[in-house]
Order: structure tokens, then C-alpha cells, then sequence
């Protein structure tokens, strides 16, 4: 479903701010994976989200998504099959648009769009019984405008608006660390069924560890651009937020002394 090989970026090339994001990359997900991505801030977990969906070119490597060569596409191009969400609540929809006009922009996610009416009789009932799948009580106010909502309701939102065209691909970049704990738990519940319910491929950056091992069938550590080590949904089982943090404590040390020697 997904195949990276060779995938690197650099920031600053050749200036005294260079910073290497990305360092030879290779990954490969299978249809229905559910990746959890964890690593210290600027290890490249963004990047490479940012890489995938196209909005950042990548210096070398490849990048190909159901057989098709998506490398030099642009994010646009590639919209009708990768959906993502945001950290900020605020990115993934528009605030000044209603929910029902927002989900029928969402509906049409890649595809031409005509001169039709957008919001129809048809596509409210269809909206109404999404939102009902959520619990909040969204479906009784589809002409509320979004700006309206809570962080937690714009999230959930997104997540279900990002489901609606059944993407090859799901990137998910730190989705609920904006939130409150209950807020956050509701969603983490929400992006774990829409993801089965719809058998997606998806990738899940995120900074909780305990959300990182629960979530998904595989996992990998990141850290200064390069993929340290993976775990395996077996592995995964019987791995704790202790021997997690055991082996990050390791992977940076190893990194350090790298560095000192070079």
C-alpha cells in the first residue's frame, strides 16, 4: 500500500543551519497497517507525514502508494487518496462554514467539482447519520458553523470528515495533543474504530506512549531523522511504557556517543 525507499530531506542545505530531517528512509506498510510513529521533537515524524501527503518535496528516494509513483505529485493531486489530520483543531476544517457545508466539501475531497448544489436532501440525511456514529450531538446542529464547536467536537470532525472518501492512506500528526485528557481519550476511542470500521492504512505520529502502544498493529521509534527500531504487534503485546522509555533512553545514548565519535 505504501513503499518509501531511500527517502531523504534537508532543511538549510548547505548553510550553517542545515539540518538533516530525513536520512534514508525505507519503509513499507501493508493494506489495513496502523502505524504509531514516536520519537523526540525533530526527529522527522512530521516531516515524513509532510513528505507522504506530498506537502514537502523529499531530496531523494521514492515514494509510491498502491503500485502508483506518487514521488514528484503534487499534495493536491495526491488529495484523493491521502487524508490527513492536524494537531490544531482549527486546521482541518473551516471555521466560518457550517458542519453540513464543511462534511460536503470533505465528501467531494479530490474529486471536480461542478456547479451543484452542495448541501442536498440526500447528503444531510447521510451527514446526520455520520455524526450520530460520534455521540455529541452534532447531528442536531449541521447549520451550526464549526467555528462554534469545541476543540475536542473539530476534531472528531475532522477525523470522521477525513474517513468519508475511504483514503488509501490516513495520516494522523499528533490528533489529540491539543486536547484535554477526556477529550483526547474520546478521540483516540473515535480514531481506532473509524480506522477498523473502514480498514484504513494509517499513520499515527504521536508523543503518548501508552496511546503509541495501544493503538495500531506496528510502532517505530524515530530519532534525528532515521527509523531507530520497530516493534511488531506481538511485541508490541507485551511491551510496556517502561521498556519503551528503557529503549528510547538507549537509542538517544547510542546517538550521542555516535555523535561524539564523528
Amino acid at each position: 500500500m505504501l513503499t518509501l525507499t531511500d527517502v531523504s530531506k534537508t532543511f538549510f542545505a548547505n548553510t550553517v543551519n542545515e539540518r538533516k530531517a530525513l536520512r534514508h528512509i525505507d519503509l513499507t506498510l501493508a493494506d489495513g497497517d496502523f502505524v504509531t510513529i514516536i520519537g523526540s521533537n525533530g526527529a522527522g515524524k512530521s516531516t515524513l507525514l509532510n513528505v507522504i501527503a506530498g506537502s514537502l518535496p523529499c531530496d531523494q528516494g521514492s515514494i509510491v502508494i498502491d503500485d502508483q509513483d506518487v514521488t514528484r505529485l503534487q499534495d493536491y493531486r495526491r488529495a484523493s487518496f491521502i487524508s490527513r489530520v492536524f494537531q490544531d483543531p482549527s486546521a482541518g476544517t473551516s471555521p466560518h462554514l457550517t458542519i453540513e457545508q464543511n462534511m460536503a466539501i470533505a465528501l467531494t475531497r479530490g474529486a471536480h467539482r461542478g456547479l451543484g448544489q452542495g448541501v442536498t436532501r440526500a447528503r444531510r440525511a447521510h451527514f446526520r447519520e455520520e455524526l450520530e456514529t460520534l455521540g455529541l450531538g452534532l447531528e442536531d446542529r449541521l447549520r451550526t458553523r464549526v467555528g462554534m464547536l469545541s476543540g475536542g467536537q473539530r476534531q472528531a470532525l475532522s477525523l470522521l470528515m477525513a474517513s468519508f472518501t475511504k483514503p488509501r492512506i490516513l495520516l494522523l500528526d499528533e490528533h489529540t495533543a491539543a486536547l484535554d485528557p477526556q477529550r483526547a481519550e474520546r478521540v483516540t476511542e473515535l480514531t481506532r474504530r473509524v480506522v477498523a470500521d473502514n480498514g484504513l492504512t494509517a499513520l499515527m505520529v504521536t508523543h503518548n506512549m501508552s496511546q503509541a502502544l495501544d493503538l495500531g498493529n506496528r510502532l517505530l521509534m524515530m530519532h534525528e531523522g532515521e527509523i531507530m527500531f520497530e516493534l511488531d504487534s506481538e511485541t508490541k503485546e507485551h511491551t510496556t511504557v517502561e521498556d519503551l522509555m528503557a529503549r528510547f533512553s538507549s537509542v538517544k545514548g547510542q546517538i550521542s556517543d555516535r555523535s561524539l565519535l564523528n
